[in-house]
C-alpha cells in the first residue's frame, strides 16, 4: 500500500497531469476540485451521516473506464491513471429534510463501486456502477429520484476490537464478499493537490437515467479527516461484478471518520427538449 497522507505535492503539477487530453480535453483545475468544497447555494433535499468508511482503490486503465462512461463524461485520471474504489460504510439518520430520522428505516450499510470523472465543463465528480445496499426501501427510492445502479444486498457490520468486521451478498449472487480492517489511531485531512484528496474528496455525483440523459448531484460536508488503516481482508468480486478485473491488494486503503451529510436536488445536466 502507498501513503500519501498529508504529503506535501506540488499542486500545479498534479493538476496539469490530471487527465490526458486525447480521452477528455481540458482536465479540472485544483480550483475547481476545492470550490466543491463549498457549500452549495441552493435547497437541501435530504440529510444523513456516513460513517465506518473504508475507501480501498485500484488503478485502473484510463481507456476501459471511458468506455463504460455515458456520452458527455470523461474518465478523470491523476498523473495520468485512473481509478476504481470499492468502498463499503454505513448509512445513519437517513432522511428528507422535512422529516425527522426514524427507526430502521434511517440506518442502514452500503457499498459501492466507483470510479472519477468529469462533464464537459470540467466538474469532477464520482460515477457509481454499482451501490449494494441492506434496505429495499432505499434501494426503490434511489432508482427512481436519483437514477443511481442500487442493488439490494444482504449485509452486517460488527466490531472486534479495533477491528470493522464488513459482510456483503448481493441478492442474486452466491459468493459473500467480507472486509476486516481495523482503522488508524490518527486522522487528518487531505492535502490539496494529492492522490488521498483526488480519491476522497468528491462532491458531485453524475448519474443516468433509462433514457441515457445524464444528471448531476451535489453533496456538502466537512472535509474528511483520514487515516491508514490495517486492512487484513478484502474482496475484489463487487468489481467483477461492474465489469472490471482488479489483481493484487489495492494500491491507495484509507479509512475517514464519520461525516454529516446534506444532499442537494439532481439537476439534468443539459436542458432536455420536448
Amino acid at each position: 500500500m502507498t501513503s500519501h497522507v498529508n504529503a506535501k505535492m506540488d499542486s500545479a503539477a498534479n493538476e496539469n497531469r490530471a487527465s490526458p487530453r486525447s480521452l477528455a480535453g481540458a482536465p479540472p483545475t485544483l480550483a475547481q476540485r476545492c470550490d466543491l468544497q463549498q457549500r452549495p447555494a441552493d435547497w437541501v433535499v435530504g440529510y444523513q451521516r456516513w460513517s465506518q468508511l473504508l475507501f480501498a482503490h485500484w488503478q485502473v486503465d484510463p481507456g476501459a473506464v471511458q468506455a463504460t462512461l455515458p456520452r458527455g463524461l470523461y474518465v478523470d485520471t491523476y498523473a495520468g491513471g485512473a481509478y476504481l474504489g470499492i468502498v463499503p460504510f454505513a448509512m445513519e439518520r437517513v432522511r428528507p429534510a422535512w422529516l425527522p430520522p426514524l427507526p430502521w428505516v434511517s440506518w442502514f450499510l452500503e457499498l459501492n463501486v466507483r470510479t472519477y470523472v468529469h462533464d464537459e465543463s470540467g466538474r469532477p465528480g464520482v460515477w457509481f456502477y454499482s451501490l449494494d445496499c441492506s434496505r429495499a426501501l432505499a434501494v426503490t427510492i434511489a432508482r427512481r429520484f436519483f437514477h443511481l445502479p442500487y442493488c439490494h444486498a444482504r449485509m452486517a457490520a460488527s466490531f472486534h476490537g479495533d477491528t470493522i468486521h464488513y459482510r456483503c451478498q448481493r441478492r442474486d449472487e452466491v459468493e459473500s464478499c467480507r472486509y476486516l480492517w481495523a482503522p488508524g489511531a490518527t486522522a487528518a485531512p487531505v492535502t490539496p493537490g494529492s492522490l488521498e484528496f483526488f480519491l476522497v474528496e468528491r462532491y458531485l455525483l453524475f448519474a443516468a437515467d433509462a433514457a441515457g440523459r445524464l444528471y448531476s448531484g451535489r453533496v456538502h460536508h466537512a472535509p474528511y479527516r483520514v487515516n491508514l488503516p490495517k486492512l487484513s481482508e478484502f474482496s475484489v468480486e463487487p468489481a467483477r461484478l461492474a465489469g472490471f478485473r482488479l489483481d493484487g491488494p489495492p494500491v491507495s486503503v484509507l479509512a475517514a471518520l464519520p461525516v454529516d451529510v446534506s444532499v442537494f436536488p439532481l439537476r439534468p445536466l443539459h436542458p432536455f427538449s420536448a
